[in-house]
């Protein structure tokens, strides 16, 4: 009987140990990644270093891919609240690459930016919320020839060092509700946005 009760305290004694290692383990890892947000906290600028490319894919072509090779933007992370920190970025289309002439004249034209009406993009977040020990979601206001919609893109944190950090930031926008439909649906609606987004802290 002594020895049922023994092998029951040593197997109860076992599955705790087995239960709590892991907490200990997952425990450590959440205190790590709350210590490198901390680490992070501050205001920051975009660099020019950065990049910010989009597609358009195209129904049996290669669609249209580009970038935006002038822009300006800054970004601040609130290491005890993530909710609270803030990005906003700007676009100036009349900068478009893309792999043909003809195209980029045909971006910054009327049927598509009307860069001169229009000569910025705007993002402006009003949300930011963590997903992940390194990923967040971002959402907030895109604005396109004068109109306004909401956005959402998904960013994961990149290299970290000094007082240097990088953003993975990806998210889909549709292009009609800004008067921008032209050629669907051969062309897809949708814009893929794929940014690489280096800040140096203020």
């Amino acid at each position: 009987m002594r020895s049922s009760s023994l092998q029951t305290r040593v197997r109860a004694g076992l599955a705790a140990f087995l239960l709590a290692a892991p907490l200990a383990g997952f425990s450590a890892t959440a205190q790590a990644a709350a210590d490198a947000l901390s680490d992070a906290a501050g205001s920051y600028r975009i660099d020019k270093s950065s990049s910010i490319r989009f597609a358009v894919d195209q129904v049996g072509g290669g669609g249209i891919k580009g970038s935006f090779p002038d822009y300006k933007g800054s970004f601040r992370i609130d290491g005890s609240n993530v909710g609270k920190s803030k990005v906003t970025i700007t676009l100036y289309p009349e900068s478009v690459h893309a792999n043909e002439a003809r195209v980029e004249n045909f971006l910054r034209s009327d049927a598509v930016f009307d860069v001169a009406e229009y000569p910025e993009i705007t993002f402006r977040s009003t949300a930011v919320t963590r997903t992940g020990s390194s990923t967040a979601r971002i959402d907030g206001v895109l604005t396109a020839r004068g109109k306004s919609r909401p956005a959402t893109f998904q960013a994961t944190v990149g290299k970290q060092k000094g007082g240097a950090i990088s953003f993975h930031v990806t998210g889909s926008i549709y292009r009609s509700p800004y008067g921008m439909g032209v050629g669907t649906p051969i062309y897809s609606n949708l814009v893929q946005f794929d940014m690489t987004l280096h800040g140096t802290r203020n």
